[in-house]
């Protein structure tokens, strides 16, 4: 056995395995694989063996096509067949909401090239007669892909990782990680059978690895203490029956009866495939409890636990309703055993906090699904720095260890595996493990209507509902089309646009860099001009491959002094990106220190065109009447004003695109700023507003959203921001910038589209005579327009104002028009304003 390799992955299951493949495959030698007991003894080997597409992600989606793609070429490579039967996935709808988010998820898809059909209850009828269809409005059917045996495609994809010289090694458990300042010290321990357990022999050897990969799936908790890290991955039981052979399904294939696609009634809340002339039922019912908060017992190895008949009794019967042949057909097994699961229902992949050369890829829910996608891409983050996809959406860093507990993942991954079938509304919240994370104005707030959205744990106002609704009113508001909030946000949009609004951007990212090389660190580490004292430049921090890692609002405070801003959902890791560059550039630049300050100061952005007469109403100073002039307060500068008796970092910058300020202020004095500037707004008609209408009011200045627009797949010129990008300067990731050129560019399109309705910026994007062209990544209303309005990417030649476009929303195409940037106030007169 080795003790010195480039590259250790730990976990021998389905997401392991395929990692240690796609490696070798990139060119590293020197990869080991081990397992503490048999390959595909954990989850793998209960795994129902699933291949479903449908999934709302981007990132996810494009992981989830590699596999299907990937898994049906390994019997060719290693000779092992993998057990794929390829009878499709038929996702069946009950009403028509169902309908339209298959609509919305098929726009995904589509953007990633996934085949799909739509069809009717009666052609299901036709073609799978068992099938009781009386009560369906349609379904959404993907013919590539359907179901896999899990032992066959590990055993297929460790075969070939062998074949390419991987190393596997079973019966060794990680029991130690020690950073030495270039690899990792791995102490491994020799596992023995001892009365039918596995325990941990006096064997022990230590292995040198420059990388280590942790895919220990039920383990996860356990290597997470290892680490000194937090990891949100903890398994949930998830059960499923199979049936003895039901006559009418072996009479219907004997006659000639093709298989049945994997069925999933996602209204019922469950899944059902054939297996040998009867039936596998998967049910994602209420109440499943999270396992193994801590640490999987010693004794728990290949093991299930009891079966809870009564808990998915009203799923066993909807599927006597819809296959009603089963309605006399017993039970021949029964599964129920331990499945990783996320808040989000999304695995964590990518490097881990704080840590280097240390990648996760952990708490995967679908892990079949995803392994092969999984293996692929995080080959190429580790092997070419960056993959082909955005990957941020999956990164570990989305949960801050700051806030994020065992508590709040076990109740959250309950959460998520009872809704993997509930609608997924785009404007969807849910409710577990909330409130958490409060500023001290969310009283207030809530009290005038506030309907609050999750991000990194903070409420944060969505908009304002009626003052006499329920709490239950955000959940009845949403929908596919345009929900019942709408009409509040655009009011709110409304009043930003012709009056004065105030909105809560507490959440905001936000640090401190200082320092004798905090100036030399920034100015590499960024790709626009610093700005001078007492002004702010917005800038990119790049990644070696020059596409767009983080998007800072710089204020330069003092010559070597800087207040970054940064988004809100993106804390963790921002900062943990930031720290590791500040880091490795020290010796080079000079001591440089990183403070994260985002809990210490509250934010406020006030915008609109009376902006400036509510803030004269509090404002102390020696000449209040020409404290905000553009004399004294001049555009994209920062001063530090008194409002009332609150010291505050004033920064004359709006997201929304009007005249305003983003009012930061010591957290502990919000709720007397609060107070102070909503009565100082009410002659002047001041709205509370939430983020809903800013998302909006931002793409009618085709502002750019980190997340949306700006991500680790394009360059900032790609996203059409060369004004932000200074090539006289070296910075990092500049050489890839310019290497890569434009392949495609962002724009900002006017739509005509249905009228109940908006793009939610997941839509394809077409020329007139119907060719795949691009797709949006922001999408809404523009109440300047009075139209949809939305931003994507296309070829770079359409990526011109007056291109005529198609978007195509609930299987329909809709006119689009290309308009120039920022549409709304091209030459920023209203911003400019003075006073």
């Amino acid at each position: 056995m080795k003790t010195q390799v480039k590259a250790l992955i730990v976990g021998g299951g389905a997401v392991g395995t395929s990692i240690a493949y796609h490696l070798a495959r990139a060119g590293w030698e020197d990869v080991m694989l081990i397992e503490r007991d048999e390959l595909t003894s954990g989850s793998t080997w209960h795994a129902a063996g699933l291949l479903p597409y449908f999934n709302m992600s981007y990132a996810t989606t494009h992981i989830h096509d590699y596999s299907i793609k990937f898994y049906k070429t390994l019997e060719e490579e290693t000779g092992l067949n993998a057990g794929f039967s390829v009878v499709g996935n038929l996702r069946m709808a009950q009403s028509k909401e169902r309908m339209d988010e298959y609509m919305l998820y098929a726009s995904t898809a589509e953007t990633c090239g996934v085949p799909y059909e739509w069809m009717t209850p009666a052609q299901i009828k036709e073609r799978w007669p068992l099938v009781n269809t009386d009560d369906l409005e349609g379904a959404i059917y993907h013919p590539t892909d359907g179901y896999i045996n899990p032992a066959d495609v590990t055993m297929a994809m460790a075969k070939g990782a062998r074949q390419r010289g991987v190393m596997i090694e079973r019966k060794w458990q990680a029991d130690g990680f020690e950073w030495k300042g270039d690899h990792w010290d791995v102490t491994l321990t020799k596992m023995v059978e001892k009365g039918g357990n596995l325990v941990p022999s006096d064997e022990q050897i230590v292995v040198s690895a420059e990388h280590v990969v942790t895919a220990s799936g039920n383990h996860a908790q356990r290597t997470a203490r290892m680490l000194g890290i937090k990891m949100p991955a903890i398994p949930v039981e998830h059960q499923f029956i199979v049936t003895e052979p039901d006559a009418e399904l072996v009479k219907y294939r004997q006659e000639g009866g093709e298989e049945h696609p994997v069925l999933r009634d996602a209204d019922a809340k469950w899944y059902v495939r054939e297996e040998r002339g009867g039936w596998i039922l998967g049910p994602y019912e209420l109440n499943a409890p999270a396992r193994f908060e801590y640490s999987v017992p010693d004794t728990f190895r290949a093991d299930l636990f009891p079966l809870d008949l009564e808990r998915i009794e009203e799923e066993y019967m909807s599927m006597i309703h819809r296959i009603p042949s089963t309605e006399t057909v017993g039970l021949k097994d029964d599964y129920n055993g331990p499945i990783c699961y996320t808040p989000d229902g999304n695995p964590l992949v990518g490097p881990a906090p704080g840590l280097r050369n240390m990648w996760l890829a952990e708490g995967f829910s679908f892990g079949i699904t995803a392994a092969g996608g999984t293996g692929y891409y995080l080959a190429q983050l580790m092997v070419e720095g960056e993959a082909e996809i955005d990957m941020a959406s999956l990164d570990p860093k989305r949960y801050s260890s700051n806030w994020m507990t065992t508590e709040f993942a076990a109740r959250k991954n309950e959460e998520a595996y009872e809704h993997v079938y509930i609608l997924h509304h785009p404007d969807e919240e849910r409710p577990a493990c909330r409130p958490l994370r409060t500023a001290p104005a969310y009283d207030r707030q809530k009290a005038r209507g506030a309907q609050f959205g999750f991000v990194n744990g903070w409420e944060r106002p969505n908009y304002f509902g009626p003052l006499d609704a329920p709490d239950s009113f955000d959940h009845d508001a949403r929908s596919f089309r345009r929900g019942g909030w709408w009409e509040h946000t655009k009011a709110e949009a409304e009043a930003v646009r012709n009056g004065v609004g105030l909105i809560d951007a507490t959440a905001f990212t936000k640090h401190v860099v200082k320092g004798p090389g905090a100036t030399a660190f920034l100015d590499w580490f960024t790709c626009n001009k610093l700005p001078k004292v007492g002004r702010i430049n917005l800038t990119y921090a790049l990644t070696a491959m020059g596409t767009t890692r983080t998007e800072y609002t710089i204020v330069r405070e003092a010559e070597n002094q800087y207040y970054c801003v940064s988004a809100g959902a993106w804390t963790e890791y921002d900062a943990d990106y930031l720290r590791k560059a500040a880091e490795e550039k020290a010796e080079e630049f000079g001591y440089i220190e990183i403070q994260d300050v985002t809990t210490q100061w509250g934010v406020f952005a006030i915008a609109g065109p009376k902006s400036r007469d509510v803030l004269n109403e509090v404002i102390k100073d020696a000449d209040p009447a020409t404290a905000l002039s553009n004399k004294r307060f001049p555009w994209l500068s920062c001063r530090e004003i008194e409002l009332g008796m609150c010291p505050v970092k004033a920064i004359r910058v709006a997201y929304t695109g009007e005249l305003g300020w983003e009012l930061h202020h010591p957290i502990e004095m919000q709720n007397y700023l609060f107070d102070l500037l909503e009565k100082a707004g009410e002659k002047h008609g001041m709205k509370l507003v939430g983020a809903r209408a800013q998302n909006w009011l931002r793409q009618e200045k085709s502002y750019r959203a980190f997340g949306n627009e700006l991500g680790r797949d394009a360059t900032p010129l790609e996203a059409d921001l060369p004004r932000f990008v200074d090539l006289d300067k070296d910075f990092h990731g500049k050489d890839k910038l310019q290497e890569t050129g434009v392949r495609s560019k962002c724009c900002t399109v006017l739509i005509d589209g249905p009228e109940d309705a908006d793009p939610w910026g997941r839509e394809v994007l077409y020329t007139e005579d119907g060719t795949r062209v691009g797709r949006l990544t922001s999408g809404g209303y523009s109440v300047h327009f009075g139209k949809s309005i939305g931003m994507g990417y296309v070829k770079p030649d359409l990526a011109v104002e007056g291109t005529k476009l198609k978007v195509k929303m609930f299987d329909t195409l809709w006119d689009a028009t290309v308009t120039c940037d920022s549409p709304y106030d091209p030459k920023n007169e209203t911003i400019r304003k003075d006073g």
